[in-house]
C-alpha cells in the first residue's frame, strides 16, 4: 500500500509534472516535501514559535504558583479549625477566585492581542454578552429563556463572524477608525495591529464551543441550586454529616467531573475568562466542558507523530496529486492506485489533526491540567460508524453528546438527534456545501449500523458463531462508506468522489479490486474485533 503511493510520487513518474510546482524543499535525505495543506503548513511553520510560547508559558506558570504557595499561609500558621467551624466556614470559602486564575488572564490577554491584535476586543464584547445571558438563569422569569437564547446568540455570531469576515473596523465605524489611526496610530495595514492571526473568526469555532458549554453549566447548575435552597438542612451536625461525606467521597471520575456541577459561585466573569482563553487549548483544543502521566511516554509518542507525518509527506506526495486532479495527476491510475490516494490522504488528514491537539494536550498536561484525549484509535483501527464519531474528535464528541444529542432525545429520537448533530458539525466547520453534504451523508450512513443493532442485536445473537462473520460483513461495509464520506467532506469533494467510484465499478479491473480489497478488510475487522476484546480483557473499555 505504502509502496504504490511512493511509486506514484517519484521524479520518474509520467504524472509527476503535474504536481512537482507544489512541492517544497525538504530535510529528509534531500527529498522534496508535499506542504502544501494549508492547515499543516500553517501550524509546521508556526510549530518552532509555538514551542517557544509554551515553555514561556510553563516558566512562568510554575513561577507563579510557587510564589503564590509561598504567599498563601500554611495550616500550621493557624489554630487548626474544628470541623463545625470548617463547615460553617465552607460555603465563604467557594466565592475566593482560584489564585491561578489572574495569571492566566493575563497572559491570555497578552497572546490573544499578540495573535489577533486589535480584534481582541470584538472577541471580548462577544464574551460579555454571552455571560450576560448566562446570568439570566438565575432569574426566576427568564431562568429557562437561557438554553434557547444560548444557542440563538452563539450560532447568530458564528454566521455573523464569516459572512463580515471578523468586522473590520473600517466597516464597523469609520469615524473610529480615524480616531485609531490619529490618536492611537493604529492602523489596518499595521502588521502589529492586526496580530499573527488577524483572521480571529478562523479560531473562534473552538471558542464558541466553549461559551456555550459554560451558559449551560451554568444554567443547570443553577436549576441544581435552587432545588437544593427547598431542601437544605441547617442543624451543625447535619453540616458535619455533609463535611465529612465530602471529605471522604473517591476522586471524580471523567464522567462524572463531568456532569457534577460546581457551586454557582464558581461561574464568576473571571474564572469565565480564564476558561474561555486559557492558553494551551485556546487554539485548537481538545474542548474541556467547563466542569470537566506519564508524560515522558507522551512526549515520546507525540515526537513520534510528528516525525511519522514528516516521512510521510517526504515520501508520499498524495495532498498534492490530489490537488492537481483537474491537471491530469490522476490520469491512467488504476483503481487500486486511485484508492490508494485516496486512503492516504485521509492518513495524512488524520495526522495533521492529531498532531496539534497532542501538542495543545501535551501543553495543557505539562501545565497540570488533564483535557480529553482526541483520537484514541488510529484511523486505520475502525470498523462502526458511531465508534469512528466517538474515537475521531473525541472531545468535540462528548461535547455534542452533552449539549445537543441528550437534549434533543438522544436514543429516543435517535434519527432527528443524529442529523441535528452533524448538521450542526457540518456548518461548525465550515460554511460550505460539501460540509454540509458531508454531515448529511454521515447520517445516512449511520443508519445501516443503527438498524442493524436493533435487528441483530448482540443480547440476543451473540452465543452463535455466525453472528461474528455478519458484524464483520458489515463493518467491511462501514469502512467504504466512511472512506466515502470523510474523502468527500476533507479531501476530494463530491466530483472527485463520483470520479474515484465510477473507476471501481464501471470495470472489470476496478469490480476485481473493490471484491478482492473487501475480502482483505473482512480480514481486517475481525482483527480489529480481537484487539478490542484484548482491550476488554485488561480492562480497557472505549466503546469504539
Amino acid at each position: 500500500m505504502a509502496y504504490t503511493v511512493i511509486n506514484l510520487s517519484r521524479p520518474s513518474h509520467p504524472n509527476y509534472h503535474t504536481f512537482a510546482h507544489r512541492l517544497s524543499n525538504g530535510w529528509i535525505l534531500g527529498w522534496k516535501i508535499d506542504n502544501s495543506d494549508h492547515q499543516w503548513y500553517k501550524f509546521r511553520t508556526n510549530l518552532p514559535l509555538l514551542t517557544g510560547v509554551m515553555l514561556i508559558w510553563l516558566a512562568l506558570s510554575t513561577t507563579y504558583n510557587l510564589i503564590a504557595r509561598l504567599a498563601t499561609p500554611s495550616p500550621t500558621d493557624s489554630p487548626s479549625p474544628t470541623p463545625a467551624s470548617e463547615a460553617r466556614s465552607h460555603p465563604t470559602s467557594s466565592t475566593s477566585l482560584p489564585p491561578r486564575v489572574p495569571f492566566i488572564i493575563f497572559f491570555a490577554l497578552i497572546l490573544l492581542f499578540g495573535l489577533h491584535g486589535m480584534s481582541l476586543p470584538k472577541m471580548l464584547i462577544i464574551l460579555w454578552f454571552n455571560y450576560r445571558i448566562a446570568r439570566l438563569a438565575t432569574s426566576p422569569t427568564l431562568s429557562k429563556s437561557v438554553p434557547w437564547l444560548t444557542w440563538a446568540f452563539n450560532l447568530a455570531i458564528l454566521f455573523s463572524n464569516e459572512v463580515n469576515e471578523g468586522y473590520q473596523w473600517a466597516n464597523l465605524s469609520p469615524s473610529l477608525q480615524q480616531w485609531l489611526i490619529s490618536r492611537v496610530m493604529i492602523q489596518d495595514q499595521a502588521k502589529w495591529a492586526q496580530g499573527i492571526l488577524p483572521r480571529w473568526h478562523i479560531n473562534w469555532n473552538i471558542t464558541m464551543l466553549r461559551l456555550i458549554s459554560f451558559n449551560m453549566d451554568y444554567y443547570w447548575a443553577a436549576n441544581v441550586a435552587s432545588g437544593e435552597a427547598q431542601t437544605i438542612r441547617s442543624t451543625e451536625e447535619e453540616k458535619l454529616e455533609l463535611l465529612t461525606q465530602k471529605l471522604s467521597a473517591p476522586p471524580l471520575n471523567d464522567r462524572t467531573r463531568v456532569t457534577k456541577s460546581h457551586p454557582l459561585s464558581d461561574y464568576s466573569f473571571m474564572t469565565y475568562l480564564a476558561y474561555a482563553f486559557y492558553p494551551p487549548l485556546y487554539l485548537a483544543g481538545p474542548i474541556l466542558t467547563y466542569n470537566s502521566k506519564m508524560l515522558l511516554g507522551y512526549i515520546v509518542r507525540f515526537v513520534a507523530c510528528l516525525l511519522t507525518m514528516e516521512l510521510v509527506l517526504h515520501s508520499m506526495y498524495v495532498v498534492a496529486i490530489k490537488d492537481e486532479a483537474r491537471s491530469g495527476a490522476w490520469s491512467g491510475e488504476s483503481p487500486f492506485e486511485l484508492s490508494m490516494i485516496g486512503f492516504w490522504n485521509l492518513i495524512v488528514v488524520w495526522l495533521k489533526l492529531l498532531i496539534p491537539w497532542r501538542f495543545f494536550r501535551l501543553w495543557a498536561l505539562l501545565d497540570s491540567i488533564d483535557p480529553p484525549e482526541n483520537m484514541v484509535r488510529c484511523m486505520a483501527n475502525n470498523y462502526s460508524t458511531l465508534g469512528f464519531w466517538r474515537s475521531w474528535h473525541r472531545s468535540y464528541n462528548l461535547w455534542c453528546i452533552r449539549y445537543l444529542y441528550v437534549p434533543i432525545g438522544g436514543a429516543k429520537r435517535a434519527l432527528i438527534a443524529t442529523l441535528t448533530v452533524f448538521t450542526f458539525v457540518a456548518l461548525w466547520h465550515d460554511l460550505s456545501l460539501k460540509l454540509l453534504t458531508w454531515g448529511w451523508v454521515i447520517t445516512v450512513f449511520v443508519l445501516p449500523e443503527m438498524v442493524g443493532m436493533k435487528v441483530l442485536s448482540a443480547q440476543k445473537y451473540a452465543h452463535h458463531r455466525w453472528y461474528r462473520h455478519v458484524c464483520a460483513l458489515g463493518g467491511v461495509l462501514n469502512v467504504h462508506m466512511m472512506m466515502t464520506a470523510n474523502l468527500i467532506g476533507f479531501a476530494i469533494g463530491t466530483e472527485g468522489m463520483k470520479y474515484m467510484w465510477s473507476r471501481m465499478i464501471e470495470s472489470w479491473q476496478g469490480v476485481r479490486f473493490i471484491t478482492l480489497a473487501s475480502a482483505c478488510l473482512f480480514v481486517a475487522v475481525q482483527v480489529m474485533f480481537e484487539y478490542r476484546e484484548e482491550e476488554k480483557r485488561r480492562g480497557i473499555r472505549r466503546r469504539c
